[in-house]
């Protein structure tokens, strides 16, 4: 099935792709999204131990918040440039916001604090879970607030 979905900006054509008629840029995205969460745990890891030297090892001491400090900041700043995370450009996923625009920095930090909540509170994160694997947009908490969507990049 051949998907296209082009610029909103130059059409003047506002809004995320309807499910029902194009289920193409819906399809296999909660197991992408949770594959691309993988790949970006493994990097964000990745960017912890290479900063332990600059703390002269004094992060070994909050290493959690330490992670969690690199995590936020790596989704925000990745998402802001590219709207998905290195993990979701490799499952060939992004985000796009309500009109159907790639994500700038506002709507990026916007997403990343919604998501960081819903992993700090496991009854948000498990309604984020189901939300995805219901709906026909396949859209997580963060993303219902937000009128957002991660769909299949358009090849």
């Amino acid at each position: 099935m051949k998907m296209s979905f082009t610029d909103p900006a130059r059409t003047g054509d506002w809004g995320l792709p309807d499910p029902d008629t194009d289920a193409a840029f819906f399809d296999d995205v909660p197991t992408k999204r949770f594959l691309a969460w993988l790949v970006d745990i493994l990097l964000v890891g990745l960017l912890t131990l290479l900063t332990l030297p600059f703390t002269l090892f004094v992060g070994l001491f909050f290493l959690p918040p330490l992670f969690m400090v690199i995590s936020f900041c790596y989704r925000v700043v990745t998402i802001a440039n590219w709207s998905a995370t290195p993990g979701m450009r490799l499952m060939n996923i992004e985000f796009r916001t309500a009109r159907g625009t790639l994500f700038d920095l506002p709507a990026a930090f916007l997403h990343t604090l919604g998501f960081a909540v819903s992993m700090a509170m496991f009854p948000l994160q498990i309604i984020s879970i189901v939300l995805m694997l219901t709906t026909g947009r396949k859209q997580g908490l963060s993303d219902h607030v937000m009128g957002s969507a991660a769909i299949n990049r358009a090849s």
